[in-house]
């Protein structure tokens, strides 16, 4: 009895693409049952001749082994899954842990909220900063001006060195200058303005002064010298005194270039010396300058004299001494000043001039 020829062929000559490896399917219901699509390749044995023997030759080719079926169950469950799994059992890799994935996630969560603390901590405290900051620069420059003003005060380098006077007329600067030197190698901060005002006091030709000091060793002193307003004669002796009735000098003869004063005895307390200084201190300066003697018993009977040819002038009070002024000058301007006359300007809007 022949052979069948189908699988003596594929036996002596398989096919080259069956020779790849294929992928097994799992067996479905109808493989199992020994349906023709199973891919299973038939085992051939050689029996001896006789019905029998091809018969279960045949039987045995038709289904799958107990063995096979097994193999290709257990294929299926290996390579079952999703694409990717698929891809990574052929590639070797494993699938991460749950466990370590999720410890990584915690770490990378405890960092981000461990930088976002720092920044808003940085953005809270910004202000504190500033504010030290400020306080830190504030403190630098009080240490500075404080050692400064330690420098300035106590150092030697800033001491008393040289006194410069000016100002003065009748009063010798010398004298000044050897009352101011008991302050000599004092620092220029620690000055006793007192015991230089006790000092200049004595002179009674200083109206006023001003002290300035010049870093590093100088101090400038600006006198004020009393300007005399007249004399007056007390006990014989011609008194110069100035508009506060001030004793200036003393002289046995009458001093020049200053008018006579004469208020009937009086001190220079009186209301009729003050008319007196008001009535000087109005007229301009050449105009006082030509004034020889001036007197008053009361505040309100003021009159006076001017060089030359002696010419008068009738004041009266000293209220609108301004204008009395201004009329005044108006009066000599027209009259010559050899004429001998006298001026009343008692009344300030009617001036008249009396001539002899």
């Amino acid at each position: 009895m022949k052979r069948p020829e189908g699988f003596d062929k594929a036996a002596q000559q398989p096919d080259p693409a069956s020779a790849k490896p294929r992928r097994k399917r799992a067996p479905t219901a109808s493989s199992a049952g020994g349906s023709a699509d199973a891919p299973v390749r038939p085992t051939l044995r050689r029996k001896s001749p006789g019905s029998k023997g091809v018969s279960q030759s045949a039987s045995k080719v038709t289904g799958p082994t107990a063995s096979q079926e097994s193999n290709a169950a257990s294929v299926t469950t290996k390579t079952a899954g999703s694409p990717r799994e698929r891809n990574r059992s052929r590639s070797g890799k494993t699938a991460p842990r749950p466990e370590a994935a999720a410890k990584k996630q915690l770490r990378r969560a405890a960092r981000d909220r461990r930088r976002a603390e720092k920044a808003e901590l940085r953005r809270f405290t910004r202000r504190a900063r500033t504010r030290k900051y400020t306080l830190l620069s504030v403190a630098g420059l009080v240490a500075v001006l404080l050692g400064l003003i330690a420098v300035a005060v106590f150092s030697p380098i800033l001491a008393l060195r040289t006194v410069v006077i000016d100002g003065t007329n009748r009063i010798d600067p010398t004298q000044i200058q050897a009352a101011v030197e008991t302050q000599q190698g004092t620092p220029l901060a620690l000055l006793d303005f007192d015991a230089i005002k006790t000092e200049l006091s004595v002179f009674p030709l200083i109206r006023s002064y001003v002290t300035e000091i010049v870093p590093p060793d100088t101090l400038l002193v600006h006198i004020v010298e009393r300007e005399p307003i007249g004399s007056i004669t007390v006990n014989g002796v011609f008194t110069l005194v100035d508009p506060a009735g001030i004793t200036i000098q003393e002289s046995a003869e009458r001093i020049p270039g200053v008018p006579l004063i004469d208020v009937g005895g009086a001190d220079a307390s009186s209301p009729a010396f003050a008319a007196v200084t008001e009535v000087l201190l109005s007229l301009p300066t050449d105009l006082r300058a030509r004034v020889e003697t001036v007197s008053a018993t009361t505040q309100d009977d003021v009159s006076f004299v001017l060089s030359g040819v002696g010419q008068g002038v009738v004041w009266g009070s000293a209220s609108d001494s301004a204008r009395k002024a201004a009329l005044l000058e108006a009066l000599i301007s027209t009259r010559d000043p050899d004429e001998a006359g006298e001026f009343d300007v008692s009344a300030p809007s009617n001036g008249i001039f009396r001539p002899n």
